[in-house]
Order: C-alpha cells, then structure tokens, then sequence
C-alpha cells in the first residue's frame, strides 16, 4: 500500500482483503490502474492525484465524471488519451491505463478484457503457446496504448449492438441518439490527421529522445504478426513504407475504422427500424 498526492488518499493493492483500508477524501473516484508490466492496482484518489500522475488539465478530468452528462469524447493529449464512451470513462498512457469506476456491472467486463489483451507475453507463455496452432501463437506487437483502446472501442460497440437487440423499438429513438453520438465522434477523429498523430503515444515518447529514436521509435513496428488482431493487420499492411513517417496515422486510422464501420452499420438498422414505425 502506497500514499499518494493530494489530500493524503492512498493507493491499494487489488487484493479484495484490502478494501477496507482505502481512505476517501472529497471528491474521490474508484479507479483500477493496469499497467505494461501486468500489475494492477485498485485507486481511491483525489482528482488532483490522478491529474498529476497522467498530466493532464482539470477539464480533460471533468468529462470523466459520471455525476456529469458530458458527450463521448476520444481526446489525445501529450501524454494521454481520455475516453469518454458512455460507461467506458478512461485515461490510457503509453504504459498504463486508469479506468474509472471498475467494480461497476457494465465495467467489470472491460477490465477482464483489458487484464487478458494487455498481460505481458512471457517465455514460458511463448513456449506453450508454440504447441497450439499457429494464429494462436503468435503476439500483438501493437503499442501499449493501442491495445488497450482497442478494449474500449470493442466494448462499446458491443455495448451499443446488446442494446439494439435488447430494447428494441420502444427505445429506438433514444439509441439512436446515443449511437449518432460515439459514431460522430469516431468520424470527426478520423476527419483529423493531426488529432489522429496526437493518440501516438508511443511514438512521441520515442521521438523525446535522441538516442532511442531509431530503435524505439521503431520498436512496437515490430513485424511479429498477429492472426485476429485488426491493429496488427494494419502494421502489417503498413511496415514496409511507414516505418519512419513520424506523420503516418494509418495503422490508427484502420483500427478507428473498423470500429465506425460497426457502429455505423448498428445506426443504419436503427435508421431503419424507425423509418418502419408507424407515426405516433
């Protein structure tokens, strides 16, 4: 158990027999922090412990309230993404991830997929993994912070297609609402290369110094393929002309992509379902 910043709040070990021991202060949130390495820890901090560890602004913090009805948002910053999906309220780094609220019903799923995709693969892991087939043995090479905003995007467009079947035409009108939303948020991301460049996380970490910019900056370009994994599909197709092009955004590009096709075609057959309703 460590203390942190900010109002004397501590950070606790995930442990379940530890719950007892986290402090809370005025204006504290659960969080879960995940990180590279596979550790995970459960958070009760202060907003201003949170902000000084991701250095972030206040505003950037505020749109992850959940007392506060702020729109979806996939906000790059220097050194962090904010996601603001619906339920799904997340800072990603380049090493770690912060989600808010983790014990919540609709976000327990999400940090089980996000503890299986970004568990470090390790020897032993690679050796038995060599015994399966060969699209299972085979790693995601994908930037931390890519892999994990894959969890999101994936989450919530299962989210929104669960819903489209669960409640049907009596909430069509308020889905669609909510479907338009996330959908035109993707779009104006991928309208916008420089905002696209500003989720590369990994590369302007590798870019900051002179002397790993050849190596690292090149390092999660590695052309280990993953069979199944749209981001490593998009690495593959781009490897042999983008390697250097601090500019290139296509790798991201492909992965926002897919994810608005879905989300997209989930609004379609809303469209379509209202078009079919007789007029009130």
């Amino acid at each position: 158990m460590m203390m942190g910043g900010g109002g004397g709040s501590f950070v606790v070990s995930a442990d379940p027999g530890m719950a007892g021991l986290k402090k809370k202060s005025t204006g504290s949130r659960s969080w879960i922090l995940l990180d590279a390495s596979g550790e995970e820890k459960m958070l009760d901090v202060d907003k201003h412990v949170i902000m000084h560890r991701v250095q972030i602004h206040a505003r950037d913090l505020r749109i992850l309230d959940p007392d506060l009805k702020y729109p979806s948002a996939i906000l790059g910053r220097e050194g962090a993404i904010v996601l603001n999906l619906e339920h799904i309220k997340a800072i990603i780094t380049a090493e770690e991830v912060l989600l808010r609220e983790p014990l919540k019903e609709k976000v327990i799923p999400v940090v089980e997929e996000l503890r299986r995709k970004l568990k470090p693969t390790n020897e032993d892991v690679k050796e038995s993994a060599a015994h399966h087939d060969a699209e299972n043995a085979e790693e995601d090479e994908s930037p931390f912070e890519f892999r994990a905003l894959e969890v999101a995007l994936e989450a919530i467009c299962s989210h929104l297609a669960a819903r489209t079947v669960e409640l049907e035409t009596a909430f069509y009108p308020a889905l669609d609402t909510l479907t338009s939303k996330v959908r035109d948020e993707l779009e104006q991301l991928l309208d916008d290369d420089d905002d696209m460049a500003d989720l590369y996380l990994s590369r302007k970490l590798a870019g900051a110094s002179p002397t790993s910019r050849s190596g690292a900056a090149a390092g999660w370009f590695l052309a280990s393929p993953t069979i199944g994994s749209k981001i490593s599909r998009a690495s593959r197709a781009s490897i042999a002309t983008i390697r250097d092009d601090e500019n290139d955004v296509e790798e991201l590009e492909m992965l926002l992509e897919d994810y608005f096709m879905q989300i997209d075609e989930t609004l379609s057959k809303l469209t379509t379902v209202c078009e079919t309703l007789p007029l009130l």
